[in-house]
């Protein structure tokens, strides 16, 4: 599928002659062309295209995802919800899809749900913070959608388990199975799980999957 996406400037174009001044300029973007950027440019990307969800791998590719379906959108408010409770009794601060975070491979990716322990993120410098944090989460979750490639996702999931990240749940709804992933482990595949434990992660949280594979 090809993404269209906009691109802004403020400088007056020049073509055949003829002089167009500033003006939002439409491109498609066909499938597989790769994109390169760096962290510094990807923000200004990123701040100037908010109705775009963008990654980039760390190699530098620029990453494009359509905004996610309404059924999808739902999915993500149940998981934020049964976490945010837990974070509200347990501590550590939570995240939402809207935010990324630069990962130590140089990626800046925004799982759509994170959650990081209150001593790591305290530990971090505002500058650290500021922007996209530069801090690999204790715990994602990534909730496949009907647009995503699952080679994509596994291959997502395997990079948070190489920088660091101590628990990945990758959520299937169609096939109602979760695939767990932890650092220097094989991915475990649970198959329609009525709840799916934090493990030590996350002790005593537990996700019920049934807003989510019912949604």
């Amino acid at each position: 599928m090809s993404i269209a996406t906009r691109i802004e400037t403020n400088d007056t174009v020049t073509a055949d002659r003829s002089t167009l001044h500033s003006q939002p300029i439409a491109i498609v973007i066909p499938e597989g062309t790769r994109l390169q950027t760096n962290s510094a440019d990807f923000e200004r990307l990123a701040a100037a295209n908010r109705d775009l969800r963008l990654e980039m791998s760390g190699s530098g590719d620029l990453i494009v995802m359509a905004p996610e379906g309404s059924v999808t959108g739902n999915r993500n408010f149940e998981i934020s919800v049964m976490l945010g409770i837990w974070v509200r009794t347990h501590g550590g601060v939570g995240f939402g899809s809207s935010a990324g975070f630069t990962l130590p491979n140089g990626a800046i990716r925004a799982p759509d749900v994170a959650w990081i322990s209150a001593d790591r993120w305290q530990g971090l410098s505002d500058s650290d913070k500021s922007g996209f944090a530069r801090i690999a989460p204790d715990f994602v979750i990534e909730l496949r959608s009907p647009s995503d490639k699952i080679e994509d996702c596994r291959e997502k999931m395997a990079e948070y388990a190489a920088v660091g990240v101590r628990l990945g749940w990758l959520i299937d709804p169609e096939a109602k199975t979760v695939t767990v992933y932890r650092p220097g482990q094989d991915p475990k595949i649970v198959e329609n799980p009525e709840r799916v434990s934090g493990e030590d992660v996350l002790p005593g949280f537990e996700l019920e999957t049934r807003p989510i594979f019912s949604g």
